[in-house]
C-alpha cells in the first residue's frame, strides 16, 4: 500500500503478488476495490497492480481538467517508479479507454491489452438508453449509499439482484467506503465525452482480448463487436447473461478467460 507523486496529487497504488506484471485500470467513478473478485484469483499468478485514479478516494487531486491521455501517464509513471518495463494491461468500462491510451502511446510496454465492457468511443459509440445515460451522468447524491446503490442496480443484471442482494450490498459498501468528488466524476465524465479512438485503434500491436457481456445496460455489448473488428488480430469473447458488472457476477468464468488469454 504505497503512494507514487505524479503531476501534484498523490496516486494510490496496491500490490498482490507475483509473477509478470498485470495491470487492472477500474472503470467510471470507481477505485480499485472494484477488483475485488480479481485480485486474489490474479495473484495467485501475476503481480497484481491496482490503484485509485486521480481524484478518486486515496488518490486525492485538485479540480484540474484531464484527458484520457493524462490518464494514461499517469499509469507509465506509476509502472515506471515500480520499475515495470512491460504489462499486461486490464481496462473495464471508463478503464478501458485509459487502456487504449495507453497502448497507443507506449506499444512496448503493453505485453497485452484486455479490454472490457468498452468502445472505441467517439460518434460510433452505442449508448444506453437515454434514462441509463442520464443517470450516470448525475451527480445528485453522489456519494449516498442511496444513489450508489441505484446505479450500481444499472450495471447488475436483474437475476442477480434478486438472487445474491448479499452480494450487491457488499459492492454497495466498498464503493460507499471509496468516496468520489464531484469534480472528479464531473472531469472523468468530460474525459470520457471527448475520447475518440475509433481511428487510431487500428494501431494497436499488442494481443488483445476484447471481452464482454451480451446483457450489458450500460455500454451495450456491440461497442465491444465494433472494437474487436477494428484492432488487428483481437480475440472477442462474449459472456452469454453478462451484465456491464460482469467481473463480478461471473467472476470465475472471467478471471478464467484473462488467465488463459494471457497464458497463450
Amino acid at each position: 500500500m504505497s503512494k507514487l507523486s505524479v503531476k501534484g496529487f498523490e496516486l494510490y497504488y496496491e500490490e498482490h503478488g507475483r509473477g509478470e506484471p498485470l495491470v487492472l485500470v477500474p472503470g467510471f467513478g470507481t477505485g480499485l476495490w472494484i477488483w475485488y473478485r480479481q485480485v486474489p484469483a490474479f495473484a495467485e499468478r501475476f503481480r497484481t497492480i491496482v490503484f485509485d485514479p486521480r481524484g478518486v478516494a486515496r488518490s486525492k487531486a485538485s479540480d484540474e481538467p484531464f484527458t484520457m491521455r493524462d490518464l494514461a501517464e499517469d499509469l507509465a509513471a506509476l509502472l515506471e517508479e515500480l520499475k515495470v518495463e512491460r504489462a499486461h494491461v486490464l481496462g473495464a468500462s471508463f478503464g478501458g479507454f485509459v487502456a487504449q491510451e495507453f497502448a497507443l502511446a507506449h506499444p512496448e510496454r503493453t505485453r497485452s491489452l484486455i479490454l472490457c465492457c468498452t468502445s472505441y468511443g467517439g460518434p460510433g459509440h452505442v449508448p444506453p438508453a437515454p434514462e441509463t445515460l442520464a443517470a450516470i451522468a448525475s451527480t445528485k447524491g453522489l456519494n449516498t449509499a442511496e444513489r450508489v446503490r441505484e446505479n450500481l442496480l444499472l450495471a447488475f443484471s436483474p437475476r442477480f439482484v434478486a438472487e445474491q442482494p448479499a452480494e450487491v450490498e457488499r459492492v454497495v459498501s466498498l464503493r460507499a467506503e471509496s468516496d468520489v468528488p464531484e469534480h472528479a466524476y464531473l472531469r472523468q465524465l468530460q474525459a470520457a465525452v471527448a475520447f475518440d479512438a475509433a481511428a487510431r485503434v487500428g494501431g494497436i500491436s499488442a494481443p488483445t482480448l476484447v471481452i464482454t457481456g451480451d446483457a450489458d445496460a450500460i455500454v451495450p455489448h456491440q461497442n465491444s463487436l465494433n472494437l474487436a473488428a477494428a484492432i488487428p488480430g483481437a480475440t472477442l469473447k462474449i459472456i452469454g447473461g453478462g451484465s456491464h458488472a460482469f467481473f463480478i457476477e461471473q467472476a470465475d468464468e472471467f478471471n478464467r478467460a484473462v488467465v488463459e488469454f494471457i497464458g497463450q
